[in-house]
């Protein structure tokens, strides 16, 4: 061992791996060997022989945590999927990890194993695709990719109650905004404050977490309840300002007849940090739409830690839109502004329309009238954007 780490420290890559073999003579050093050649083989690029080393680390009748990991990321990067499912039960019987680590594994790599069946033709792996999801949903409540994917396949089935309730399970585990998403498009005959009605159950099953209080002003905006959602959204005046807070502020604000407080928000939004949740949604909604690197990378993750990553938001994707598009023209706050009776029109923000930055001339004053300066305004004016 002495031997092999000081010719790593001297980048003798021969006597190292030349030390690590030696090591594997030996009964109680051959984990250590396998290891060191496991590692020296990653640091030369050669990963199928770094994976020969693991799944060789792993047979030994007393492995090792980091075998069973290193396995586990060789069979998700090839795709094995059905091996992967395996190994993780395999570790649970040998007791290389505990009963949670091994149930949140299988959680994931049941949806992931399910998130590459479900686009299939064939109506039986469409069929396996559910039954993988709907087991990942029992075992992880709070596992939102399996979750959501579970509702989506059974509402699909024709068992939009099934769906609700694994979708109100989940919210109360940990919610999640693709949760509230899809237990929204459940169904598609009833009116907004049906609607609303369904999603303030669905926010009363875990009142104080942060999507709760959020999705309580939303179900207020699709029931029309203009007063309740502003109610409730100053509730959320002390969150951290993301662009989705501010958008749901904006929209509030613009919906209660208070179009500039909206436009503040807007602003306010722009610059504004992403929300990692959020980022799990796509432009057009779809939740967890992930490569098979993805979620390779959120088994592993998901399994040790029981967070999730958020891949998209690490790439700086677009997502779902997070600020309301609305109208930039200023709507007249005061008659005052109009001059000798004329109607006024909008401040529009409109673009330089003026030269060398200077205002257009004053009209010429009428009898008994003074002239003023031409870059005098009233202050409750807006100015014109350059």
């Amino acid at each position: 061992m002495l031997a092999a780490q000081a010719a790593e420290a001297a980048g003798d890559a021969a006597a190292a791996q030349a030390a690590y073999t030696a090591m594997l003579g030996l009964p109680d050093m051959r984990l250590a060997g396998h290891k060191g050649l496991m590692q020296l083989a990653l640091g030369q690029g050669d990963r199928a022989a770094a994976a020969v080393h693991a799944e060789q680390a792993y047979a030994e009748p007393r492995t090792a945590r980091w075998a069973w990991r290193a396995v586990l990321e060789a069979r998700l990067e090839a795709g094995d999927w059905d091996g992967a499912r395996e190994l993780a039960k395999g570790a649970l019987d040998r007791k290389i990890v505990s009963p949670i680590v091994a149930d949140r594994a299988r959680a994931a790599l049941l949806a992931a194993s399910a998130a590459q069946l479900e686009a299939d033709v064939d109506p039986k792996r469409r069929a396996q695709a559910l039954e993988f999801a709907v087991e990942a949903a029992k075992l992880q409540p709070g596992f939102a990719p399996g979750v959501v994917m579970a509702a989506r396949l059974q509402s699909q089935d024709g068992k939009a109650s099934r769906a609700a309730q694994v979708l109100e399970n989940a919210w109360k585990a940990a919610p999640h905004p693709a949760l509230w998403l899809a237990y929204r498009d459940l169904r598609t005959d009833e009116t907004p404050r049906q609607r609303a009605e369904r999603l303030r159950h669905l926010a009363s099953l875990n009142p104080t977490a942060r999507e709760s209080r959020i999705l309580v002003v939303e179900q207020a905006l699709i029931g029309g309840d203009h007063a309740r959602a502003l109610e409730a959204v100053k509730a959320l005046e002390a969150e951290p300002v993301t662009a989705r807070i501010a958008g749901l502020f904006a929209r509030t604000f613009f919906a209660a007849g208070q179009p500039d407080e909206a436009r503040v928000w807007l602003a306010r939004g722009v610059g504004a940090e992403q929300e990692p949740d959020w980022s799990d949604l796509d432009p057009e909604g779809r939740a967890f739409a992930y490569q098979p690197a993805d979620w390779a990378r959120l088994v592993v993750s998901f399994a040790e830690t029981g967070e999730l990553i958020h891949p998209r938001y690490e790439r700086r994707e677009r997502t779902m839109g997070e600020l309301p598009e609305l109208p930039i023209a200023y709507a007249d706050s005061a008659a005052f502004l109009a001059a000798h009776g004329a109607e006024p029109a909008p401040y529009a923000i409109a673009e330089g329309v003026y030269e060398d930055d200077e205002p257009p001339p004053p009209p010429a004053p009428r009898a008994g009238e003074r002239r003023t300066s031409g870059r005098r305004r009233l202050a409750s004016a807006p100015r014109v954007a350059k």
